[in-house]
């Protein structure tokens, strides 16, 4: 299966191509520039130098929160688009299981964590198995402090709110595991579509812990900027 995953949650973005579990090529970028100015830009330059085009993929996966609203609302509506064009299903990965994929047979429960600005982060606790991983918390967003008294055990902590958690049983991920993976996105999606749990482009949808700005100002009617 050639597989082209978007990730865009996070100030940290870009995307990869794999072909069966190989990887053939992954961008990404951690700057403030936005993805709509670099996330097609990185799809062009991945499919170019693979030598592939957009017909010869299979499918499409992507991130789908929780994270920044703007970032999701890039990446999905590009794998949307694409969708629609190519006439593929998409994998929607949850990014906390995305960033947890990153951290394979941990010893230690893994915890993804996300600036969820506002004073609060994003979270989840996976547990590495045998047979992979498994979620045991909810998605949650919560204030730094109340994630910091749910640990109860050491615990890796990953993801670009990690730094806020204050917690003698916290224990930083690795710089290079540090940030959400276009290429986990992918082996994700790989195993979501391979399972018949990809879905149309017209039912893709982010996962949003908590109403959006937006959405805030529109339920107290006030004008939208």
């Amino acid at each position: 299966m050639k597989l082209l995953a978007v990730e865009t949650s996070t100030l940290a973005g870009g995307a990869a191509l794999t072909d069966g579990d190989a990887i053939v090529g992954e961008y990404t970028l951690n700057i403030r520039v936005t993805h709509s100015e670099r996330v097609m830009a990185a799809v062009d330059r991945l499919l170019a130098d693979a030598g592939w085009r957009p017909s010869d993929l299979d499918g499409l996966a992507v991130s789908i929160g929780p994270g920044s609203f703007t970032g999701l609302r890039i990446g999905i509506s590009t794998a949307k688009g694409l969708g629609m064009a190519l006439g593929l299903a998409i994998a929607p990965v949850p990014t906390l299981d995305a960033l947890a994929a990153g951290l394979p047979f941990a010893s230690l429960p893994v915890c993804p964590v996300l600036d969820a600005r506002k004073g609060e982060v994003y979270a989840s606790l996976f547990r590495w198995t045998d047979d992979g991983f498994r979620r045991e918390w909810d998605y949650l967003a919560l204030a730094p402090a109340d994630l910091a008294r749910r640990l109860t055990e050491p615990v890796i902590l990953c993801g670009d709110g990690a730094a806020r958690i204050e917690s003698p049983l916290a224990r930083p991920a690795p710089a290079a595991r540090r940030l959400p993976s276009p290429a986990c996105v992918a082996q994700l999606g790989r195993a979501m579509l391979a399972a018949g749990k990809g879905v149309a482009a017209a039912d893709l949808a982010p996962l949003y812990l908590r109403p959006s700005e937006a959405e805030l100002r529109r339920r107290r009617g006030l004008p939208i900027a």
